[in-house]
């Protein structure tokens, strides 16, 4: 991962880019992170889609870290827009088009990332339906239908989130 300019420490208002040669720094920087973070974001949307979710942890880390740089250089290319438009054109419409990318495909990661969260709630919730039906006691009510489990009949469900 390469090594974020230096003045992105400051955690105040964005710094102002002085020079071509710092935007030129900061654009190049921004670019290999959010390659990276793509990476990380492809192979984590791979995992879930096999249905490995247990693995998709251990990129936990590397994400949290490469989503903080994004961050960092995305509010100092914002702070400094009409600067990097006006000195470095070609490089600053690359880094648009490039980002209007990275945006798309992070679409595409949390669209899979809800699709698994909602059927894994629904397994959850069936098989807690399940459960409760069987723990309630059979009865039929005065129209001959069978009663529905009382609240209190159902148990809660334990559920481990250690993946």
């Amino acid at each position: 991962m390469p090594a974020p300019p230096a003045r992105l420490a400051s955690t105040s208002a964005a710094p102002s880019i002085a020079t071509i040669a710092e935007g030129d720094e900061l654009i190049r920087h921004l670019v290999g992170v959010m390659e990276q973070l793509l990476r990380v974001l492809d192979e984590e949307t791979e995992l879930v889609r096999a249905g490995r979710v247990s693995e998709v942890a251990r990129l936990e880390p590397a994400k949290a870290e490469l989503s903080r740089l994004y961050l960092g250089d995305a509010g100092v290319v914002k702070g400094n827009v009409d600067y990097l438009a006006r000195e470095l054109p070609e490089q600053f419409a690359a880094l648009r088009t490039r980002h209007d990318t990275f945006h798309a495909l992070l679409q595409i990661n949390l669209a899979v990332l809800a699709t698994a969260h909602a059927v894994s709630e629904g397994i959850i919730r069936g098989v807690a339906g399940e459960l409760a039906s069987k723990a309630a006691p059979q009865s039929y009510g005065s129209s001959g239908r069978a009663n529905a489990p009382a609240a209190p009949a159902s148990q809660p469900i334990a559920l481990s989130r250690v993946l």
